[in-house]
């Protein structure tokens, strides 16, 4: 299709929102139309080649798209296509027409859902007003309310209102207990595939500092989005990436670094974009927001909420937006208004953002002209505030709404649509036959998929990192260089305490060698925890990453240290093989020990803690510094099961077969005994497994993001 000059159809009268208000008494609130005429031209030109969703702006009255309408525009050049009004968002009163490449439809309907906490003080407690435990601090009331397919929703309020509470319940994200019932397309919702048809955008910014903007955005396409949404293409995925980069501001910092406290990178403006942005990559039916303007400025909250409105009304996505006091231009970009007040917290409108202020001025708070009316929203609705009027318009929402939004939703609660699985399958419907090749488990892509993008996401952050590969490989190189400097030529002197010295650091050395990858290893572990939240791969893919990554660096590191301090020691090179070996083995006992305590330990501070224990009594039952003879007896079953004693008295014994049984007696008091190679070996490898397995179910079930 060649370039041309996009007309906006003059739009023709809108059919109601189901939840629209009249601002009168006397009206019902579901009796209410609303009808907008706009006419105006754009100039536009089209740059973007091969996107998924075309077809014209305008109002549901044009002809709707199709396959064939389309001129197929998966694969050829679109003026109009999804790419160029994200790029160039309309006007908020510029209607938009869904494409015929939209994804499956999802409504959203709660109903009665409450939550609260355990009070501190009883006296002070509220038990919610449909019944509920006395003993209880109520954080949320019962309320109800649907939202239909391609809404921009707000939910606004003060602090405390329960605005991210609620967002985190119909998201399926609360992990405390909570009261009621979410229906998607009026089923409920599917424990396993929920995580499928919907996204989430957190408060916080979680993402790696050597990870580039683009990479972040390619990261949550390749592994979450909906195939059908741009195609199976390479080309497609990274135009479409182009095309969200462009329309989040993004497109001058693409390939910089994300950073962080140590690394210089994006603002904090921009970190919050990119998040944002990584859940549009989803492409998912249903997008959870919880605060994605915070920290932005005004115009880049208009950016971001413009190319929100974009991506519901193209894609058909139902967008949920918690977002606090925006100016007024932002505010008409929505289409439905969730207002809560708090103390508990309550519901105090929900319906149309248009005719909020007609509802305010119907229950006697009309918004001057040339104020925000978000702004007068929030002064009425804080309690203790100048202008409180929390109380009148919850008692105003009982009166007035409720009962006919108590109607929509009985209604939308008995008519049912597609379930979670049947939308999977649907997003297959351009690959073939129905359903043919859709993925219907937790995971949207294959395990090798998801192993591949996360060993390429590591490679490249670990060789970007300095620090990483100076910790890994050039300290061990230096360490190696210094303890080998000191025992210069020790081996060529006769066998006994100095040479058995050696061996005791040498091993010690080894030891610790993963230590202090432990904060790094936690770091990964918050990346990895709310990206598996969001189902994009499985927690034994990021953990065989580790393994990939993480432990060969460090195991070159250790056999390099190793070979340096051999080197210096002056020692027979026929003990290399039984010292590197014992090393080695030492050396993987040890690092799935740190792993293990540091997918255990809630931070640093505390791994350290944890992992200090174990490697005191290690280091001291070995021989050397306490023997199986002046060890308390109720103590030495620590020598069957400390790794180090087994490599000591491995190494020990060939050494001393190799001297003549110079200094025999000294090895005799350090109780060491021949024929125990093969039982050490089995079980420094045995305790590695077991660490291992320790490891993946600690990072499955510990330390989960708690809401």
């Amino acid at each position: 299709m060649a370039d041309e000059t996009m007309v906006i159809r003059r739009a023709s009268e809108h059919t109601a929102s189901p939840m629209a208000f009249d601002p009168s008494p006397s009206a019902s609130p579901l009796e209410r139309g609303d009808s907008r005429h706009v006419s105006t031209v754009a100039p536009l030109r089209s740059k973007f080649v091969g996107m998924d969703l075309g077809g014209p702006v305008g109002n549901q009255d044009c002809t709707p798209e199709t396959p064939e309408t389309a001129d197929t525009e998966i694969s050829q050049d679109s003026s109009i296509a999804t790419g160029l009004l994200l790029t160039n968002p309309p006007a908020g009163i510029v209607p938009i027409r869904k494409s015929a490449y939209a994804l499956p439809a999802a409504s959203l309907t709660f109903k009665d859902l409450s939550f609260s906490l355990p009070a501190t003080k009883c006296a002070s407690c509220k038990a919610p007003s449909g019944g509920g435990e006395a003993g209880r601090q109520l954080i949320l009331e019962p309320c109800s309310g649907h939202f239909e397919p391609g809404q921009l929703v707000a939910i606004m309020g003060p602090s405390g209102c329960g605005k991210s509470t609620l967002l985190d319940m119909l998201a399926m994200k609360k992990t405390s207990q909570y009261s009621g019932e979410v229906l998607v397309n009026g089923h409920a919702r599917d424990p396993v595939l929920f995580r499928r048809i919907a996204a989430y955008v957190g408060q916080e910014d979680h993402m790696p500092a050597h990870w580039k903007v683009r990479e972040a955005l390619g990261f949550n396409a390749t592994l979450k989005r909906q195939h059908n949404a741009t195609g199976s293409s390479q080309k497609n995925v990274g135009d479409f990436i182009d095309n969200l980069l462009e329309a989040f501001g993004l497109s001058s910092v693409a390939d910089t670094y994300i950073g962080g406290a140590q690394v210089r990178g994006i603002s904090g403006g921009q970190r919050r974009r990119v998040t944002l942005a990584r859940g549009v990559a989803a492409q998912a039916s249903i997008l959870f927001c919880d605060e994605p303007t915070s920290g932005l400025s005004a115009t880049d909250a208009e950016l971001c909420v413009k190319a929100l409105r974009v991506i519901a009304k193209r894609l058909n996505v139902l967008v949920l937006v918690v977002i606090h006091q925006p100016r007024k231009e932002v505010a008409k970009l929505f289409d439905t208004l969730v207002l809560l007040t708090s103390n508990p917290g309550r519901m105090a409108y929900c319906g149309p953002m248009t005719q909020a202020s007609s509802y305010m001025a119907a229950c006697g708070y009309p918004i001057p002209v040339q104020a925000n009316p978000t702004d007068l929203y929030l002064d009425l609705l804080t309690p203790g505030a100048e202008s409180d009027a929390s109380d009148a318009l919850v008692a105003a929402f009982a009166t007035r709404q409720k009962p006919q939004l108590d109607q929509v939703v009985e209604h939308s609660c008995a008519v049912s649509g597609l379930t979670a699985k049947e939308m999977l399958m649907a997003a297959w419907e351009l690959k073939g036959p129905a359903g043919k090749g859709a993925r219907l488990g937790s995971y949207a892509v294959p395990f090798y998929v998801q192993l591949r993008t996360l060993l390429l996401r590591k490679l490249r952050i670990t060789l970007r990192n300095p620090a990483a590969m100076s910790m890994q490989i050039f300290m061990p190189t230096i360490m190696g260089v210094v303890l080998g400097t000191i025992f210069q030529g020790i081996g060529k002197t006769e066998f006994g305490i100095p040479q058995v010295s050696f061996i005791f650091i040498l091993l010690t050395m080894l030891s610790l060698q993963s230590l202090p990858l432990m904060p790094a290893l936690i770091e990964e572990r918050a990346f990895m925890k709310h990206e598996t939240s969001e189902r994009l791969y499985k927690e034994s893919a990021h953990i065989l990453t580790t393994m990939f990554v993480t432990v060969p660096l460090s195991l070159i590191g250790a056999a390099i240290q190793t070979l340096i301090i051999y080197a210096f020691s002056g020692l027979p090179y026929e003990f290399l093989p039984t010292i590197l070996g014992w090393t080695l083995l030492l050396f993987f006992m040890f690092d799935a020990l740190f792993q293990c305590v540091a997918a255990v330990a809630p931070d640093g501070e505390q791994a350290m803690t944890m992992a200090t224990p174990w490697l005191v009594v290690f280091m001291l039952f070995n021989g050397v510094v306490v023997t199986k003879a002046t060890a308390p007896v109720f103590l030495r079953w620590v020598f069957v099961i400390s790794p180090t004693s087994y490599a000591l008295q491995g190494i020990v014994l060939r050494m001393t077969e190799d001297s003549g049984g110079v200094n025999n007696f000294y090895v005799k008091s350090m109780g060491y005994q021949s024929g125990e190679d093969m039982q050490g070996i089995a079980i420094i490898i045995g305790m590695t497994i077991v660490l291992r397995l320790l490891q993946v179910l600690a990072l499955k079930f510990l330390n989960n993001i708690q809401k």
